[in-house]
Protein backbone atom coordinates (compact mmCIF):
# COMPACT_ATOMS: atom_id res chain seq x y z
CA UNK A 1 0.00 0.00 0.00
CA UNK A 2 1.43 3.78 -0.82
CA UNK A 3 2.40 5.60 2.08
CA UNK A 4 0.42 8.30 3.37
CA UNK A 5 1.33 11.69 2.42
CA UNK A 6 1.18 15.00 4.12
CA UNK A 7 -2.16 16.89 3.06
CA UNK A 8 -4.02 13.88 2.55
CA UNK A 9 -7.15 13.32 4.61
CA UNK A 10 -6.66 10.67 7.24
CA UNK A 11 -7.83 7.31 6.62
CA UNK A 12 -11.32 7.21 9.00
CA UNK A 13 -10.92 3.53 11.47
CA UNK A 14 -13.19 2.72 14.48
CA UNK A 15 -11.06 0.49 16.80
CA UNK A 16 -11.57 -0.96 20.04
CA UNK A 17 -9.73 0.16 23.07
CA UNK A 18 -9.09 1.11 26.81
CA UNK A 19 -8.48 4.41 28.83
CA UNK A 20 -7.54 4.54 32.55
CA UNK A 21 -8.85 7.07 34.82
CA UNK A 22 -8.23 7.16 38.69
CA UNK A 23 -6.47 3.18 38.30
CA UNK A 24 -9.87 2.21 36.65
CA UNK A 25 -9.47 1.14 33.03
CA UNK A 26 -13.15 1.85 30.44
CA UNK A 27 -13.38 -0.28 27.32
CA UNK A 28 -15.02 1.39 24.59
CA UNK A 29 -14.67 2.06 21.12
CA UNK A 30 -12.57 5.06 19.07
CA UNK A 31 -13.27 6.65 16.14
CA UNK A 32 -11.26 9.10 14.29
CA UNK A 33 -14.11 10.88 12.68
CA UNK A 34 -15.43 11.48 16.28
CA UNK A 35 -12.39 13.80 16.57
CA UNK A 36 -13.30 16.10 14.03
CA UNK A 37 -12.59 19.81 15.59
CA UNK A 38 -9.24 18.72 17.38
CA UNK A 39 -5.86 17.54 16.23
CA UNK A 40 -4.92 14.59 17.37
CA UNK A 41 -1.76 11.94 17.53
CA UNK A 42 -1.75 9.06 16.80
CA UNK A 43 1.54 7.31 17.72
CA UNK A 44 1.83 3.61 16.62
CA UNK A 45 4.06 1.40 18.44
CA UNK A 46 5.13 -2.36 18.66
CA UNK A 47 4.28 -3.90 21.53
CA UNK A 48 2.86 -3.39 24.84
CA UNK A 49 5.60 -3.50 27.87
CA UNK A 50 8.41 -3.94 25.57
CA UNK A 51 11.25 -1.41 26.79
CA UNK A 52 11.41 0.73 24.02
CA UNK A 53 7.44 1.43 23.43
CA UNK A 54 7.56 1.48 27.70
CA UNK A 55 9.75 4.77 27.42
CA UNK A 56 7.88 6.11 24.43
CA UNK A 57 4.63 6.03 25.83
CA UNK A 58 5.44 6.69 29.23
CA UNK A 59 7.09 9.84 28.65
CA UNK A 60 4.01 11.04 26.18
CA UNK A 61 2.59 10.43 29.35
CA UNK A 62 4.76 12.59 31.80
CA UNK A 63 4.13 15.36 29.09
CA UNK A 64 -0.06 14.74 28.48
CA UNK A 65 -0.33 18.37 29.69
CA UNK A 66 1.40 19.72 27.02
CA UNK A 67 -0.71 17.90 24.77
CA UNK A 68 -3.72 18.77 26.18
CA UNK A 69 -2.75 22.82 26.42
CA UNK A 70 -2.57 22.78 22.32
CA UNK A 71 -5.81 20.67 22.10
CA UNK A 72 -4.70 17.70 21.18
CA UNK A 73 -5.19 14.36 22.05
CA UNK A 74 -2.69 11.33 22.03
CA UNK A 75 -4.13 7.87 20.97
CA UNK A 76 -1.56 5.13 20.97
CA UNK A 77 -2.45 2.11 18.47
CA UNK A 78 -0.36 -1.26 18.22
CA UNK A 79 -1.80 -5.16 16.95
CA UNK A 80 -2.29 -6.26 21.13
CA UNK A 81 -5.34 -6.95 22.58
CA UNK A 82 -7.51 -4.61 24.90
CA UNK A 83 -6.94 -6.52 27.68
CA UNK A 84 -3.16 -5.75 26.83
CA UNK A 85 -3.61 -2.74 26.74
CA UNK A 86 -5.15 -2.55 29.63
CA UNK A 87 -2.81 -4.50 31.59
CA UNK A 88 -0.05 -2.53 30.07
CA UNK A 89 -1.99 1.03 30.98
CA UNK A 90 -2.75 -0.07 34.62
CA UNK A 91 0.94 -1.01 35.08
CA UNK A 92 2.09 1.87 33.77
CA UNK A 93 -0.27 4.69 34.59
CA UNK A 94 -0.97 5.82 31.05
CA UNK A 95 -4.17 7.39 30.73
CA UNK A 96 -4.69 8.02 27.23
CA UNK A 97 -6.38 5.46 25.44
CA UNK A 98 -4.71 2.52 23.98
CA UNK A 99 -6.14 1.50 20.50
CA UNK A 100 -6.13 -2.57 19.45
CA UNK A 101 -5.68 -2.75 15.89
CA UNK A 102 -5.60 -6.95 16.55
CA UNK A 103 -6.35 -7.70 12.28
CA UNK A 104 -3.74 -5.01 11.41
CA UNK A 105 -6.11 -3.17 9.22
CA UNK A 106 -5.24 0.68 10.20
CA UNK A 107 -1.52 -0.06 10.13
CA UNK A 108 -1.88 -1.41 6.68
CA UNK A 109 -3.86 1.78 5.78
CA UNK A 110 -1.14 4.26 7.53
CA UNK A 111 1.52 2.05 5.79
CA UNK A 112 2.94 1.55 8.10
CA UNK A 113 3.47 -2.37 8.90
CA UNK A 114 6.58 -4.01 8.98
CA UNK A 115 7.15 -8.01 8.38
CA UNK A 116 8.19 -10.04 11.18
CA UNK A 117 7.61 -7.26 13.96
CA UNK A 118 4.23 -6.15 13.09
CA UNK A 119 4.37 -2.01 13.27
CA UNK A 120 6.76 0.60 12.70
CA UNK A 121 7.09 3.45 15.41
CA UNK A 122 5.38 5.99 13.94
CA UNK A 123 3.70 9.26 14.93
CA UNK A 124 0.80 11.07 12.39
CA UNK A 125 -0.75 14.60 13.53
CA UNK A 126 -3.76 14.69 12.16
CA UNK A 127 -5.70 17.97 12.15
CA UNK A 128 -9.27 19.25 13.40
CA UNK A 129 -9.87 18.91 9.97
CA UNK A 130 -8.92 15.33 9.47
CA UNK A 131 -6.00 15.93 7.28
CA UNK A 132 -2.35 14.21 7.80
CA UNK A 133 -0.34 17.76 8.72
CA UNK A 134 3.10 15.50 10.08
CA UNK A 135 4.30 12.46 10.05
CA UNK A 136 7.66 10.58 11.12
CA UNK A 137 7.91 6.54 10.53
CA UNK A 138 11.05 5.20 11.81
CA UNK A 139 12.61 2.65 9.91
CA UNK A 140 13.55 0.17 12.78
CA UNK A 141 15.10 0.59 16.31
CA UNK A 142 14.12 1.71 19.78
CA UNK A 143 14.56 5.56 18.71
CA UNK A 144 11.18 7.85 19.13
CA UNK A 145 10.19 11.06 18.80
CA UNK A 146 10.30 13.17 21.63
CA UNK A 147 6.82 14.74 22.70
CA UNK A 148 8.51 18.18 22.74
CA UNK A 149 9.13 17.71 19.14
CA UNK A 150 5.54 16.45 18.55
CA UNK A 151 4.65 19.40 20.66
CA UNK A 152 6.20 21.66 18.38
CA UNK A 153 4.65 20.64 15.31
CA UNK A 154 1.35 20.83 16.78
CA UNK A 155 2.15 24.34 17.41
CA UNK A 156 2.57 24.82 13.97
CA UNK A 157 -0.83 23.76 13.32
CA UNK A 158 -1.63 26.22 16.14
CA UNK A 159 -0.01 29.01 14.37
CA UNK A 160 -1.28 27.92 10.68
CA UNK A 161 -4.83 27.50 11.78
CA UNK A 162 -4.24 31.37 13.50
CA UNK A 163 -2.81 32.86 10.29
CA UNK A 164 -5.30 31.00 8.44
CA UNK A 165 -3.21 29.01 6.06
CA UNK A 166 -2.45 25.26 5.79
CA UNK A 167 1.01 24.04 6.39
CA UNK A 168 2.39 20.65 4.98
CA UNK A 169 5.62 20.92 7.03
CA UNK A 170 6.85 17.12 7.07
CA UNK A 171 10.08 17.21 9.16
CA UNK A 172 11.16 14.36 10.33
Amino acid sequence: MPSLEIGQQAPNFTLPGVTVTDGRAQQRHFSLRDMRGAPVVLAFYPADNSPGCTAQLCSYQSELAGFEELGAQVWGISRQDAASHEAFALRQGLTFPLLADEKGDVVERYGVSMFGMGVRRSIFIIDADGVLRWKHVALVGMTFQSARTIREQLRMLDSASDDGAARDDAAS
